[in-house]
Parts: C-alpha cells; sequence; structure tokens
C-alpha cells in the first residue's frame, strides 16, 4: 500500500536535508534522504575500488550490495550488507562519487526501486532531485527548494567543517557549479522543477521558516 508522500526537489546544499527531516518530524512522517540510497552504493564503490565510470559494474555491484533502509527512533538509517553507514555518507568524497554514480540509468533503476519501497511503511516526506518527476510523480504534494550559490557554497563549508573537514567556500561554489550541470544535464532523471511544484528560495530564510511555507502551502499550519 502507497501512503501519503510529500517530495522536495532541488540542488544540492539548498536545504533540502534539514526541511525535510524537520517537516517530517512536524508531521509525523518517516523522512526518505533519497541521495543517501547512491551515497551508500558510492561508500561501497569506493570501498571495493569499482570504478565510478562504469554503468555495468556499478550495476552489478548494486545487485550484489544490500542497501536497506531501516527506520530507527523515527529516523531513515541505511545500512549496507547489514552495516550502518549513515553516518559515514556526507564526506564529500562520497557526495562527489554519488553525484558521477547518479547518472547512470542502470543504476537509478535500481534506487528508484528501493526509495518506492519506503512508502509502502508510512506516509513520507521524500527529499532528492527527481522526487517529484520520477520516483513519486504521484505525489500529494511537491516543492522545488533553491538557494544562490554564494549561500549553498556556504551552507556546505559548514557542513564539511563540521565534519572535521577543510572547506574553500570558493572551490565548493565551483564544484556546486559542476554538479548542477551534470545533475541538469543528465540523460537520467536529470533534475528539473515539475510544473506542479511549488519553488521556494531559500536564501534569505531560517529552516523553521521554510518549514512553515510548506505546511501552510499543505494547508497543515
Amino acid at each position: 500500500m502507497r501512503h501519503e508522500v510529500v517530495a522536495i526537489d532541488g540542488p544540492a546544499a539548498a536545504g533540502k536535508t534539514t526541511v525535510a527531516r524537520l517537516l517530517a518530524r512536524r508531521l509525523g512522517y518517516l523522512y526518505l534522504p533519497s541521495g543517501a540510497f547512491y551515497r551508500a552504493l558510492a561508500l561501497q564503490a569506493l570501498r571495493t575500488a569499482t570504478p565510478l565510470d562504469d554503468e555495468p559494474a556499478l550495476a552489478a555491484l548494486a545487485d550484489a550490495t544490500a542497501i536497506e533502509p531501516r527506520v530507527v527512533e523515527g529516523e531513515c538509517r541505511l545500512f549496507v550488507n547489514g552495516a550502518d553507514v549513515t553516518d559515514l555518507l556526507a564526506t564529500s568524497e562520497v557526495s562527489d562519487a554519488a553525484s558521477r554514480i547518479s547518472v547512470f540509468p542502470r543504476v537509478r533503476q535500481r534506487m528508484v526501486v528501493l526509495q518506492r519501497r519506503m512508502a509502502e511503511l508510512g506516509p513520507l516526506v521524500a527529499e532528492g532531485r527527481d522526487m517529484a518527476s520520477v520516483v513519486f510523480p504521484e505525489a500529494a504534494h511537491k516543492f522545488y527548494l533553491d538557494a544562490s550559490l554564494a549561500e549553498r557554497a556556504r551552507r556546505r563549508a559548514r557542513d564539511l567543517r563540521r565534519l572535521g573537514e577543510g572547506a574553500d567556500e570558493a572551490a565548493l561554489a565551483r564544484e556546486l557549479e559542476r554538479r548542477d550541470r551534470r545533475d541538469s544535464s543528465r540523460a537520467a532523471a536529470p533534475l528539473v522543477q515539475v510544473e506542479d511544484a511549488r519553488r521556494i528560495d531559500t536564501t534569505a530564510l531560517g529552516v523553521e521558516e521554510v518549514v512553515e511555507r510548506l505546511l501552510e502551502a499543505m494547508g497543515r499550519r
């Protein structure tokens, strides 16, 4: 059985993850960080030295890897071959590798199957780049979050510093630009704002403000 889905799309570092997690908590819904599935596979590819440009090898790796979402204390955690890898997925190396492997249709096909299974567990807030366009086109509520490139680079730098990584905002802005081009131009499920999604610019908004706007649009305030 499919439950109600709130689909949130947008480019990297636009605030989707933080907003979606808080929105799910406010609604009492499950939270699906769709990019985590790609990062989990990317982590496994890095661990096994699988080339990130070899689509057949990556598809075979996906078939051979048990990527399982589990709800732990109301939070979606990802397990790879039985081990919780959630806290290993936020590094810049894994994030970049995930962006590279996500361009391949055969990889995306396998991830979409896993993502859709989450909607069978309960009402869901799903965030990513193709939640409304591909994974959950029938979602009851669709949003597209965006922010200026400078603000997105600032946020990414802040997150990396929290992980103990060095962060050059100018370099991060260039990388985000490259990632935007890659995500928007890929043949398989490119990043787009679907026609019936509501766009929200988060550049000058706090997380709570964004969540309130989403709740208002949903008629849940």
